[in-house]
């Protein structure tokens, strides 16, 4: 079965709030056209403080989504665990989840950016304390029982929809990442194809005694824009798909292992490089065809500030040629 993904992140360089305002509620309409299409997932994520209006607020967004749509499944992937309040954080994702009716699902990274730690006033060299913390106070929240935190007796109500909790898996891609989601027994979803991280997290799992699952990306998982035409669709709005790639790689040092990682400084580079794509219908279908049982297709109509009316016409090639065609 191909999983089918919408990915959002709204940036939009230089926007004034009204031309946002239209961004952020152009991606809640493409999400429930998305929705009444049969699309799998919609995806979502978080960064702070950049210049390009990246998405900050996750959970908000994620909340309008559920809203308006009724099947597909909200992926925040990832959330910066260290930069929420843990009691905070357990009843917003708690309220998601019911709302949602199980929806929502959150990947726990711990982000690689001094400066939005810096914004937050948390301290970088404690990050790997302070996501344990976040994670265990999940935990522990979300059973509606009273239980010690920072040395007073607490409780949250009112308790998530999914039982035992709502999905929560650990990101990363370093063995610190894997130990924790091992010791918590959480899902573990590397930020790369990483075979050797994913045996190291079953190992862990087996010492602590513990159980948990791995969702490991495919080896390549092209960001996709569909065109009809795709050299004309690169001349026009490849600076935007490079946009975003050159934001990624300014944030990510040579030790961050990520799907998502360019070394291009051209569109006519980015384009060779094929981390981002631009796609035929028919091609997309290949694509899909390709990865066999792994096949996932993401998305990403609104990539790097993509003007409104491109994004949608990427995403209806999505809904009337590719979904018809995956389900016949």
């Amino acid at each position: 079965m191909t999983v089918t993904v919408v990915r959002f992140n709204l940036i939009e360089p230089d926007a004034d709030p009204k031309a946002l305002s239209a961004r952020y509620r152009a991606a809640v309409d493409m999400a429930q056209h998305a929705d009444a299409h049969g699309v799998t997932m919609v995806q979502t994520e978080e960064h702070h403080g950049a210049e390009n209006n990246w998405l900050p607020s996750p959970l908000t967004f994620a909340g309008a989504v559920l809203g308006a749509t009724s099947r597909l499944s909200v992926t925040v992937s990832a959330l910066i665990g260290p930069l929420h309040d843990p009691l905070r954080l357990a009843e917003d994702l708690a309220v998601l989840d019911l709302l949602s009716a199980g929806r929502l699902v959150t990947v726990a990274g711990i982000g690689y950016r001094r400066e939005e730690y810096a914004a937050f006033g948390q301290d970088w060299a404690r990050r790997g304390a302070l996501q344990d913390e976040v994670l265990e106070t999940l935990l522990h929240a979300w059973t509606g029982e009273p239980f010690a935190y920072r040395g007073r007796t607490v409780r949250v109500t009112p308790r998530p929809y999914t039982r035992p909790h709502p999905l929560l898996l650990v990101g990363g891609s370093s063995r610190a990442a894997a130990r924790r989601a091992a010791r918590l027994g959480l899902p573990l979803f590397p930020s790369a194809h990483l075979p050797q991280l994913a045996a190291y997290y079953e190992e862990r799992l087996r010492e602590y005694g513990t159980e948990g699952w791995c969702l490991m990306p495919p080896a390549a998982v092209p960001l996709l824009h569909l065109s009809e035409d795709p050299d004309r669709a690169w001349a026009l709005y490849g600076e935007h798909l490079l946009h975003e790639a050159r934001t990624y790689a300014s944030w990510q040092s040579a030790d961050i292992r990520s799907a998502v990682r360019s070394a291009a400084s051209s569109a006519e580079a980015l384009r060779a490089e094929g981390v981002y794509r631009i796609v035929t219908p028919e091609q997309c279908l290949e694509l899909a065809a390709s990865a066999g049982a792994e096949a996932g297709l993401v998305l990403h109509p609104l990539c790097g500030g993509m003007p409104l009316d491109e994004g949608w016409r990427s995403l209806r090639l999505l809904t009337s040629q590719v979904l018809p065609a995956l389900k016949g």
